[in-house]
């Protein structure tokens, strides 16, 4: 069984330990946590941008440790982001055009969960940063990875506007949450939808139902890391009101997350780890270069 994890933030600052000031340490740290999920039959990271600040970091991580990248402007960062940073994108987008590691348009998207961001100017500032985005996936023939909180319906929207009648999306919806008919809607635009660790909870109970019954050749798994916890990892703000501190996710939990989604569904390890490998290269094919 090997297994892809198709949307982790290596870069992250939680992943530099108490090495924040020394890149060469953090580094070696990066590459301890990489081994440990390549040790578990963690074949390849996708690791999404979220600006242009870390354009370069995705890719040299992709680089460094034989995985995917995606380049993006995240809808969290729009708020600080310019018309500039989108040509900065379109660039390097380019300029990159050649790199087999360089997988997707992402990690793009809309969050309506933020109020501040909920609201106008805000509101109307990320839809035209997606809409944007949306465009540059379409010039260059690229999936898109898409952040959705509370924003499917608009996500949709933008889809189907931007692909007019002459181009057909792939690509993942990250960490989806909604219904089950804009799980059918986006999955017939040709996404695949991303399951991680909030299904390991057993409160979530619209998201273990999407994951107990979805069609199987619509899931690809991802962890998010280092957020997302699995509930083995979470603390609750009591627990870290007492000085403990929130669980890290890293992609050495995604077999363990696949084995809670196989028993949802109620199949083998075995045959989700097929599933999903399949539709991880199917939502993302240049990843088939890199095997």
């Amino acid at each position: 069984m090997q297994w892809i994890d198709t949307h982790c933030h290596l870069d992250a600052p939680e992943f530099n330990g108490l090495s924040t000031l020394d890149a060469s340490l953090a580094g070696e740290l990066r590459a301890s946590l990489r081994n440990s999920a390549a040790i578990k039959n963690v074949a390849k990271c996708v690791y999404p941008a979220v600006h242009p600040f870390n354009f370069q970091a995705v890719r040299e991580l992709a680089h460094a440790h034989g995985d995917g990248y995606a380049l993006g402007i995240h809808p969290l960062y729009v708020k600080d982001a310019s018309e500039t940073d989108l040509t900065q994108l379109d660039s390097e987008l380019a300029l990159r055009m050649d790199d087999p590691r360089l997988v997707a348009v992402g990690e793009i998207g809309l969050d309506f969960f933020v109020p501040e961001l909920k609201v106008s100017p805000l509101r109307n500032k990320q839809i035209h940063f997606y809409r944007e985005q949306l465009k540059l996936a379409k010039k260059y023939d690229l999936p898109v990875v898409v952040h959705v909180r509370q924003s499917a319906d608009v996500l949709l929207k933008g889809l189907r506007d931007i692909a007019a009648q002459n181009h057909h999306w792939r690509g993942i919806i990250h960490a989806f949450n909604g219904s089950d008919s804009q799980a059918a809607a986006f999955i017939k635009l040709g996404f695949k939808l991303g399951f991680g660790g909030a299904m390991t909870f057993d409160r979530a109970l619209q998201l273990r139902h999407l994951a107990e019954m979805l069609p199987l050749d619509a899931i690809v798994l991802e962890t998010d890391a280092p957020d997302m916890p699995p509930h083995w990892l979470y603390k609750t703000a009591a627990q870290r009101a007492a000085g403990e501190p929130q669980g890290r996710n890293e992609p050495a939990q995604l077999p363990r997350i696949a084995q809670v989604l196989a028993d949802l569904r109620g199949i083998s390890l075995e045959k989700l780890s097929q599933a999903v490998w399949v539709n991880s290269l199917m939502a993302l094919p240049k990843i088939k270069n890199l095997l």
